[in-house]
């Protein structure tokens, strides 16, 4: 779209009831990628952050929705406003070597994070006694057939299935019974150790928020949906709304755990872990829900990644992307999806792989590509040639460049400490 396509006149007026109903046609992209964030590494981080540090991070979760909605409404604006994909903008703006090289980090990275979704459902199924070898294959298959065999429509419906289920870990949180007080003074009161330990998991908390993957994925996702800039106010609220009730969930996991495991003095080290330790002590509803939340955070991400791998890297060489494209229109789209879903999969099933260090090493390569998404996404939005009046305002830019400084800086520290235990 041109600048002065952007520069169309504001909407009319429109009654409650009518917003109401562009708002639920609006609603998907900005609520299903928020939600993704929490996936089988995020609630990993979550629950290993309350069950070590109690009620200590809660602090952050509130600067942490901030950066996250002012990084997802840049892309959401940027896709409705340009009607094209980030990894399109890069190409045309940066060129095609710099395309070439994200595109290359970004596979290896989001591979490795499939493989942790995949890792994820066969844990939290596990707890249900289900083992691997049935539980990573049935799920591949049902991603693949997801994604294969529906439309953008049918498949958004999904998505928007799976987050209602997030409200597992809300509910297990009422089984754990917090000291509220406790709870509402460490929300807003920062509780800093200045320990090596603790800053890690600072930064780890922080660094699981935002992905390059997620701005690929609702950027494109906005794009396919066809929303229009005078529409944008409702997908504004989408993004808005899907980032509050992402960082809600996490707050759950964080105060489940800190109120059951850490007070008990309960060592655990992954999500499935921290859920069987729940059943002695908040029941054991409290750990069935906590493992069905994972499961659901896990089946969900190992849909989301290889799809938003796929758009950006189709999108960087111009081939034809989109889950309403028919098999014989967009082969290349339906092939990569399918080989990232298949090596995500068969590497959870093969014995005796260092998973860890799988997982390690996307992470590592995530915090890498990130600064560099979030520099090319500031000088994309501030172009008026691109954006024309779309474009961010100064305040907008000055919380947006202190957000994106305080990622590179907190990026480089998670880069590093991850390259010292890979080495170790």
């Amino acid at each position: 779209m041109t600048a002065e396509a952007a520069a169309a006149p504001e909407p009319r007026r429109l009654g409650f009831g009518r917003k109401v109903l562009l708002f639920l046609a609006v609603l998907g992209p900005g609520l299903i990628t928020a939600n993704v964030d929490n996936d089988a590494g995020g609630i990993t981080t979550y629950s290993l952050a309350g069950a070590q540090y109690g009620y200590d991070l809660l602090w952050s979760l509130l600067p942490i929705t901030v950066a996250l909605i002012v990084v997802q409404e840049m892309s959401a604006r940027m896709g409705v406003v340009t009607g094209k994909g980030l990894s399109d903008l890069i190409r045309e703006n940066f060129g095609v070597k710099v395309t070439f090289w994200v595109s290359i980090a970004l596979i290896v990275a989001n591979l490795g994070n499939v493989v942790a979704e995949f890792a994820g459902v066969a844990a939290s199924l596990q707890i249900f006694g289900v083992p691997v070898w049935a539980s990573v294959p049935a799920a591949a298959l049902a991603v693949w057939l997801l994604v294969l065999k529906g439309t953008y429509k049918n498949v958004e419906r999904v998505f928007l299935v799976a987050c209602v289920f997030y409200l597992a870990y809300p509910v297990s949180l009422a089984f754990s019974n917090p000291d509220w007080h406790a709870v509402a003074r460490a929300s807003v009161v920062p509780a800093i150790h200045w320990n090596a330990g603790y800053i890690g998991m600072l930064v780890g908390v922080v660094g699981t928020t935002i992905a390059p993957w997620m701005q690929f994925y609702l950027q494109a996702a906005v794009v396919e949906k066809g929303i229009k800039v005078e529409h944008y106010g409702y997908s504004r609220l989408d993004v808005i709304v899907g980032c509050v009730i992402t960082d809600l969930v996490a707050f759950a996991i964080v105060v489940a755990c800190a109120a059951t495991l850490y007070t008990a003095g309960v060592h655990v080290e992954t999500a499935g872990q921290a859920a069987q330790a729940l059943e002695p002590l908040a029941g054991r509803y409290a750990s069935w829900l906590f493992a069905f939340g994972l499961f659901n955070a896990s089946f969900f991400g190992a849909a989301i990644l290889p799809l938003s791998t796929t758009y950006y890297v189709c999108e960087a060489f111009g081939w034809e992307s989109g889950v309403d494209k028919k098999y014989g229109e967009a082969r290349q789209f339906y092939w990569l999806y399918t080989l990232l879903v298949v090596i995500g999969a068969l590497v959870v099933l093969w014995p005796r792989l260092p998973l860890v260090q799988i997982m390690l090493v996307s992470q590592i390569l995530n915090g890498m590509l990130l600064p560099f998404i979030l520099i090319f996404m500031l000088v994309l939005i501030n172009k008026q040639k691109l954006m024309g009046k779309w474009r961010n305002g100064p305040w907008f830019n000055a919380i947006a460049w202190s957000t994106t400084v305080v990622m590179v800086a907190l990026t480089v520290y998670l880069v590093v400490d991850g390259v010292r235990t890979l080495l170790a």
